[in-house]
C-alpha cells in the first residue's frame, strides 16, 4: 500500500514510536472511549487495541479501509469511512465524551485541531503528531515568534505538552519536517468567560497584522475609538495571553460595532 499526497499520507514505521504515542493517552481510563484519526495500516491502532477502552477510527482513504478491514477484522464494525473534518464528533459514542489521538495528516492538522475546540465538551485529551513547526506554534508561550492564532485558541481549552520529536526516517515515505508529538489535556475551568465568537474574532483580526498594536487593528470594530486610548491597547498580539485576550473580549463586548456584535457563530456541532 502506498502513501497517497492527496491525503497527506506519510505511514509511522517505528513500532517503538507508535506504543509510546498509544502510552501517552492519560485520561482513556475516565473516558472509556478513544477516536483515532487517519490510522492508515494501523501502526498506531494495534496498540490502541490491546486497551481495555472502546477504539473507534476514522479514515478518509477507501483503500486504507479495505486494509484494515482485511488485518483488523475484529474493528470492522468501528470504521468510519469518512473525512474527519465532516463527522460529527457528538455522535461517534453516542453524546459521550472520547480521547483524540492520531497521526494527523499534516495538511489538515490545524483544521483538526479547531475541530477539536470546536468540541472540546467531548475531548477532554488529545495526543497527536504533527508537524514540529505546527506542534510548537499550538503550546508557543505569549511573547514568542511561534505564537499565534492557533496558540491562543488551543490553549484557551488546553494545556499542551510535548511528549517527542519525530525524525522523518520513522516514516514511509519520510516527510522533509522533522515531527513532534503533542500531548493537550483539556482544563478544568476551559468554558470562556466571555462571547466565544467575539474572543474568536478579536484574536483573528489582531494577529491578522501582528505587528501593529491593538489600537490599529481593532480601530474598526469599535463604535468609540476613544476606548482604544487605553495604555492597553499600545500592546502587539504575541504580548498577550489567553487571559488578556479574554479580558479585552470582555472590555469590547459593550462598545463593539452592532453589526459585529449581532453576529453569532455558526452551530457548527
Amino acid at each position: 500500500m502506498k502513501a497517497k499526497k492527496s491525503f497527506g499520507q506519510h505511514f509511522l514505521t517505528d513500532e517503538g514510536i507508535a506504543k509510546k504515542i498509544a502510552e501517552s493517552l492519560m485520561l482513556s481510563k475516565e473516558t472509556g472511549n478513544i477516536l483515532e484519526v487517519g490510522p492508515g495500516k494501523g501502526v498506531l491502532t494495534k496498540y490502541l487495541l490491546q486497551s481495555p477502552y472502546k477504539v473507534k477510527v476514522v479514515e478518509a482513504d477507501i483503500d486504507m479501509v479495505s486494509y484494515l478491514q482485511k488485518h483488523y477484522p475484529n474493528l470492522s464494525e468501528d470504521i468510519i469511512h469518512m473525512d474527519f473534518l465532516k463527522l460529527q464528533l457528538s455522535r461517534v459514542f453516542d453524546n459521550a465524551p472520547f480521547c483524540l489521538i492520531g497521526n494527523y495528516p499534516y495538511n489538515i492538522s490545524s483544521q483538526i485541531l479547531i475541530k477539536m475546540v470546536n468540541y472540546c465538551d467531548y475531548v477532554p485529551e488529545m495526543v497527536g503528531m504533527f508537524q514540529k513547526e505546527v506542534a510548537d506554534r499550538v503550546i508557543a508561550p505569549p511573547g514568542s515568534k511561534t505564537y499565534g492564532v492557533i496558540s491562543v485558541l488551543v490553549q484557551a481549552h488546553y494545556t499542551g505538552y510535548q511528549i517527542m520529536k519525530v525524525q522523518p526516517g520513522s516514516f514511509n515515505p519520510p516527510p522533509k519536517v522533522v515531527s513532534s508529538v503533542i500531548r493537550l489535556v483539556r482544563k478544568e475551568n476551559y468554558h470562556l468567560p466571555c462571547d466565544a465568537h467575539l474572543f474568536r474574532k478579536i484574536v483573528k483580526t489582531t494577529f491578522g497584522q501582528r505587528r501593529k498594536m491593538l489600537r490599529n487593528t481593532l480601530k474598526s470594530l469599535v463604535q468609540d475609538e476613544s476606548l482604544l486610548n487605553d495604555p492597553f491597547f499600545n500592546e502587539r498580539p504575541e504580548q498577550l495571553s489567553v487571559e488578556d485576550f479574554v479580558k479585552l473580549t470582555q472590555l469590547l463586548s459593550e462598545h463593539i460595532k452592532t453589526e459585529d456584535h449581532d453576529i453569532r457563530a455558526k452551530d457548527s456541532k
